[in-house]
């Protein structure tokens, strides 16, 4: 009897082995699973963080290009006007050659040919603007449009239709497609 007591004794300090190595096993296991699931959320984390850093990136990179974009517009249009200052000072200077070219209905010979080489300056001084983008905005004759033309007068012509240019009182002149001096005119305005 001592013998089957101590054979129980055993069997059960072997249940008892087994069941703390199953319960070693499971919290092992436990434990591993729990290290699984943190990991697996760290790299869930990880995944979003390099997520938005390239999403950070590829908007950077966006705003970079859409930059330079605006740097090259902007140095393109420096260069585009970059003698608008110049041209509105000889611009006086061509109106003046205009005014002096009218003179010649004179019958004085010699006024005549001192204003041929007039001429002469004045061709010279418009091809060369022309040459650099000036171009002369066209009155005389079409609709007043406030985008390039200044009414200084109103008159009234029964012939033309309302809100046509009557006269140009002095030229317009645009650089590269922009107005840089508007043309001063008298418009027809029919009451």
């Amino acid at each position: 009897m001592k013998k089957q007591k101590v054979k129980n004794e055993e069997v059960k300090k072997e249940e008892i082995q087994a069941e703390e190595i199953k319960d070693e096993e499971k919290v092992e296991q436990d434990i591993e699973e729990a290290v699984q699931d943190q990991e697996s959320e760290e790299v869930l984390i990880l995944k979003n963080n390099i997520e938005n850093l390239e999403n950070k990136l590829k908007q950077s990179q966006a705003e970079l290009i859409n930059y330079r974009k605006r740097k090259d517009e902007e140095v393109i249009n420096r260069l585009k006007f970059a003698n608008q200052d110049l041209i509105l000072e000889l611009l006086p200077v061509l109106d003046n050659f205009e005014r002096a070219l009218k003179l010649n209905n004179s019958k004085d010979e010699s006024l005549t040919k001192f204003l041929d080489g007039f001429k002469l300056s004045y061709n010279t001084l418009l091809n060369t603007l022309k040459k650099y983008g000036v171009e002369e905005i066209v009155s005389e004759g079409v609709e007043f449009d406030p985008n390039v033309h200044q009414a200084m007068l109103v008159g009234e012509d029964k012939t033309k239709p309302d809100n046509i240019i009557l006269e140009e009182l002095i030229k317009g002149y645009k650089l590269n497609g922009r107005v840089i001096r508007p043309a001063s005119v008298k418009v027809n305005k029919l009451n």
